[in-house]
């Protein structure tokens, strides 16, 4: 995985597609490319159009400059960085800074696509991915580009559960005080929880459960188990902000309402 910096000096995770995805895909696009150049060629030749040997060799020529370099580079440039093989294994062509790339980025890809991967039918364009970073090909180095994956796996949200043993007292503890960046923290942890260690993971959760201790009152019944006391303070705390939410945005109807029915004057 790797990660830009955006202007704002936030980091955002991307995910550059493996090396198989990108084989499947590019094996996709060059099937009907070459698909697309045979229906042609066999077109023009059951129309019986009488050519000679250089007007068919021209002819020939054209064809596939255009069906494998022109109509990649249209594709590519029209849907920013799509194609029916990228479509269908979920990636992407962008830049290296992670933004659509445009037709100079696509014309470079097209014109070095058809030597490293029709002239010497996949060798180069291999042979440059497996010893690259992100997988990039030839075209890829030289236009600034890598494949992104578009589809990434999404994470089934983990919401904290009040024990049944702490429900009376998370009913009436106050942890108005717990600061948002302690509680965000919390949350984080019991998200990714699972896949922790279990050295990490107690040593994470006792030190969790310290730092809300000092903004809680009053303390859960002795002997509490520091993941049962985080867990009930993060979900006491998100029924509680819900609850605030939702009277707030009744009181903000109620006034709009009002406003409205105001007399409107000049």
């Amino acid at each position: 995985m790797s990660s830009i910096i955006t202007g704002e000096a936030v980091a955002l995770e991307l995910r550059p597609a493996s090396f198989g995805a990108r084989s499947l895909g590019l094996l996709i696009d060059v099937v009907i490319n070459v698909v697309l150049l045979v229906a042609a060629i066999m077109t023009v030749l059951s129309a019986g159009v009488d050519l000679d040997p250089a007007a068919f060799r021209a002819l020939m020529l054209v064809a596939v400059v255009f069906f494998l370099v022109v109509v990649p580079i249209a594709v590519e440039t029209l849907t920013r960085g799509l194609s029916v093989g990228k479509l269908v294994v979920g990636l992407r062509i962008v830049r290296d800074d992670g933004g659509a790339i445009r037709f100079r980025h696509a014309l470079i890809r097209g014109l070095t696509g058809f030597v490293e991967i029709y002239a010497t039918f996949g060798g180069l364009a291999i042979a440059v991915a497996l010893f690259s970073h992100k997988s990039r090909r030839l075209g890829d180095v030289m236009a600034g580009t890598y494949s992104l994956r578009r589809r990434v796996p999404v994470e089934t949200p983990v919401l904290a559960a009040v024990p049944v043993h702490l429900r009376q007292w998370a009913a009436m503890v106050d942890i108005g005080r717990v600061p948002d960046g302690t509680a965000r923290r919390a949350a984080m942890f019991v998200r990714q929880a699972g896949r922790m260690s279990p050295l990490s993971r107690e040593e994470t959760v006792r030190s969790l459960a310290t730092e809300l201790s000092h903004f809680v009152a009053p303390l859960p019944p002795a002997g509490t188990n520091p993941h049962d006391f985080l867990a009930a303070v993060l979900a006491e705390r998100r029924v509680r902000e819900t609850a605030r939410l939702e009277r707030d945005r009744h009181r903000s109807e109620a006034v709009g309402a009002r406003l409205r029915r105001l007399p409107f004057t000049k």
